[in-house]
Order: C-alpha cells, then structure tokens, then sequence
C-alpha cells in the first residue's frame, strides 16, 4: 500500500501503443492502491479491509494490451478514496457535515447501498469514516480526481471514433468469488456487462464469451454486473460507441483475505494477454461495416 501526497498529477496512468491497430481502449478505474495518509487517518478501519474494494491488481492483468496496439487507462488513487464509476456528484447526506449542493443525486440506490462517489463503506460493508466528513473534502476528490479520469477516457475514446469511426471501451473489473449473501454460492469465473445488450454490439459480447470458454472459463452475463456508470455512459452502439465489462473473479487470481497473489496469478495474466489479443484481432469482421458506413 502506498502513501502518496493529497494528490496525485496525474490521477491516473494511459498507457498508449506505438500505433493503434484498432479502435480499443481498456479502463481499470477500481485498481489503484496509493493510499492518502489523510484519508488512512479519517478511517476507523484498518489498512486491509479498506482494500477489500480494491479490483486487486486488474490493471497488472491487462497491462500487455498496449502490445496489441491498444491503449490502457487506469486510476491510481483507489475505489475507498473516490468511485469514478459512478455519476460525479451520487452523495450520502448522512455522510457531510454541511448540506450538499443541489446538484448532488442523494437518492440513488448505490447511494442508499452505501457505495456512491464518495463511498460509505467497504465491501464487507464495514463503515469507512469515524466522523462525518466537509463537503469541500468530497467536491476536491471530485474535481481533482474524478473530473480528470472522466476527461481523458472521453479525449481518447473520441479520438479513436475520429481515427477509425467507432470506439470500444473494454471496462475491467473483479469481483469476490462468493456473494456476501451466500456464502456457499460461488461465482462463475467471468460475467461480461453490456447491459443487457444496450451498451454494446451483441457480436462483440458474443465473441468475448466465445474467446474465454474456448480457453475453459466459465462465463456468465449481466447477473449481476450488467454495467455501471462508466458502461452506460460510453455505451451507445448506434453512434459507434460500445462498452463492455468485464469481471473477472477474484478467486482464480489472488487470496482475498490477505489481498495477495495467488499461484493463479500468471496463468490469469497470460490467458488476459491472450484473450486481448484475439479480441482485437477478431472484432475487425464486427466492426468493419460501422468504419465503411462512417466512410
């Protein structure tokens, strides 16, 4: 875990290829681990469980795509701090000492589930904060932090529509293996999120589910990660945008209680290499007829 300043210049990491061979941009915005000292001191709780909202290492996972003429984007403060995939003002009341700004959405149910921009909890849902927190404390994260991220996945995704007529945005994420709900129910291997087909070209989910069963995965789709803020945004397949989530479980690749690799670590890292790879490579036949119609 690492303790940076109060702030990061840049707040984040794009990586970009020598030259792009496709129109594709890959986002880990839950993976970053630099931890504010300030926001370690606000917390009643301890280093670890406020990593437990960390998508551990995700972007060490994707991190060869850029081999393939991609580009990766990744945030480096983490998920606990600010929440970028969500709208930039989804804000508790309870949690501010001072009344919000009228433009703030309080009434969201990632709000009233704890998990807004600015996050009440962690997810075993353990309270992050002793004491309520300033306002001005949340707006700076957002503006600083938030508003940054946002900006450059929109210059680079419409950068990518100008240069070859459609854009995709391939959204990276992990999730616990077991539900907090069940705990004798485990989750499938990968569950994709285009939610339910509206955020992207049914053939490109089609193709990325083929791709992973081909190499012995289990996959799922929609339940119950259809997408979130960032899928719905960029997701607009009659425009030429598409978003695709990915989840990836947590138990194929790391020990969750300890936040730390597992044996599977490098075979996962390998087979995302790969599974990148092929995507790209194989999406042209998709994505060929949007280019000639922008054409």
């Amino acid at each position: 875990m690492e303790h940076p300043g109060e702030l990061w210049d840049p707040p984040f990491e794009l990586i970009m290829p020598e030259r792009f061979s496709g129109p594709f941009l890959f986002g880990s915005p839950h993976s970053g681990r630099a931890y504010p000292r300030s926001f370690l001191d606000m917390s009643g709780l301890d280093a670890l469980s406020l990593r437990k909202s960390e998508d551990f290492h995700v972007d060490i996972l994707f991190g060869g795509v850029q081999k393939f003429g991609t580009a990766l984007l990744h945030a480096l403060f983490p998920r606990a701090y600010l929440d970028v995939n969500r709208e930039p003002y989804e804000l508790d009341q309870r949690m501010f000492a001072q009344t919000l700004p009228p433009f703030a959405n309080t009434n969201s149910l990632r709000v009233a589930g704890g998990l807004g921009t600015v996050a009440k909890i962690v997810a075993d849902s353990l309270e992050i904060y002793r004491d309520q927190l300033d306002v001005s404390d949340a707006i700076q994260r957002i503006e600083h932090l938030y508003m940054p991220y946002h900006q450059a996945m929109d210059q680079c995704l419409k950068a990518l529509h100008k240069a070859f007529g459609v854009a995709v945005l391939i959204d990276c994420h992990s999730m616990p293996s077991i539900t907090l709900q069940d705990e004798a129910f485990f989750r499938p291997d990968f569950i994709l999120g285009d939610r339910y087909g509206t955020s992207c070209n049914g053939a490109l989910t089609d193709l990325a589910q083929s791709l992973l069963e081909e190499m012995g995965y289990n996959v799922h789709r929609n339940k119950p990660y259809a997408g979130g803020f960032i899928t719905e945004r960029h997701g607009n397949p009659v425009t030429g945008f598409h978003a695709l989530q990915i989840e990836i479980n947590r138990g194929l690749y790391m020990n969750e209680d300890q936040m730390t690799r597992s044996p599977g670590f490098f075979r996962i890292k390998k087979d995302m290499e790969m599974f990148s790879a092929e995507f790209v490579s194989r999406s042209t036949g998709i994505l060929r007829p949007a280019r000639i119609a922008a054409e």
